[in-house]
């Protein structure tokens, strides 16, 4: 009997020592826990950038086995559709992982206003290369720096404007014409260049503004335009690529740093191949998107070269300002 109970205790105690091991090994690696992370986007779940989040996600899933998820809350809902509350709750680690316009991160730092300077970054392909080159990577650097882990770089594109009164087509047409723009003094220092009155607002209010007429237009990448329906209250749109608009995939560095390496290796690769997705698909639909406003009743006018060359000798003291706030080197690196 004694010989019976001895054995019994032996391997009692042999079963509680591996459930031990097994369980501190669990809470050491953190990697291994199940996670759902909050992630914010400023635009509805009908564009790109939503769709990226949905790919990511699905990634994500397949290459963890469904042990990191990706939750998304469209329009900016977790901030009350305040974008810079939202970057900042980012910042804090409120919400895990955003996807925010670089101009939003302008309110962290003036830098950022680099690649979005007026025709800085003419075409895709200097945009491409300059956020893939010592820019964008200074830039990332800078990012780190303010608690956030930039994953990957999107692009929310070229932006727009758009009006209720008139076609634009030289300078003079933007003369007492109320744009609203993001918070952004190098934005707030072109339209005052142009001679236009530009009106700081948060996007979620944008629609109901234009409507009532408080403002008279407002600029964004033409899936914007479409998805936030402003064609109904909007009647002339000028195609003039002025402002080039990266995306940060972001995540709050905090939470970032306390992966374990092959965790953060799996959602930095599945979100640079989310963003290369998104901007793939973001400047396939751009020509079909035009020519859904145009048939939503949209009046378009296409500036050509020499009417452009007409708005950048007017932003031209704007540029001068920049290079002294952000600093040639870095500028420099953009327009190389």
């Amino acid at each position: 009997m004694k010989k019976i109970l001895g054995i019994g205790f032996i391997l009692f105690l042999i079963a509680f020592i591996v459930g031990c091991s097994n369980e501190t090994s669990g809470s050491k690696d953190s990697g291994q826990k199940k996670m759902q992370l909050k992630v914010s986007v400023t635009t509805s779940e009908q564009d790109t950038w939503a769709k990226a989040v949905k790919k990511w996600n699905e990634d994500l899933q397949e290459k963890t086995d469904g042990r990191i998820e990706l939750k998304l809350y469209a329009n900016e809902s977790l901030s009350n559709g305040n974008s810079p509350k939202g970057l900042e709750a980012v910042q804090n680690g409120s919400t895990d992982i955003s996807i925010h316009s670089m101009i939003i991160y302008n309110v962290l730092d003036k830098k950022f206003a680099t690649p979005s300077l007026p025709w800085l970054l003419p075409t895709y392909e200097k945009a491409q290369a300059a956020m893939d080159g010592e820019g964008g990577k200074e830039l990332m650097d800078l990012i780190r720096t303010k608690g956030i882990e930039p994953l990957a770089y999107g692009e929310s594109g070229y932006r727009q404007i758009t009006n209720s009164k008139h076609a634009i087509k030289t300078p003079k047409d933007l003369e007492g014409l109320k744009v609203r723009t993001p918070a952004m003094e190098m934005m707030l220092d072109t339209y005052k260049g142009f001679g236009g009155d530009p009106t700081v607002m948060n996007f979620s209010e944008v629609f109901t503004s234009l409507q009532q007429g408080v403002i008279d237009g407002q600029e964004n990448p033409l899936p914007i335009i479409l998805n936030a329906k402003l064609n109904e209250v909007q009647k002339h749109l000028t195609i003039w690529n002025y402002m080039y608009d990266p995306l940060v995939f972001g995540m709050n560095k905090k939470l970032y740093d306390g992966l374990d390496e092959e965790t953060r290796k799996i959602l930095t690769e599945t979100a640079q191949d989310a963003a290369k997705y998104q901007i793939e698909l973001n400047r396939k639909e751009n020509d079909k998107i035009l020519a859904e406003l145009e048939k939503l009743g949209m009046e378009i006018t296409e500036l050509t070269p020499k009417q452009i060359e007409d708005f950048q000798v007017k932003v031209e003291p704007t540029i001068k300002k920049y290079e002294e706030i952000v600093g040639k080197d870095l500028l420099d690196k953009f327009r190389n």
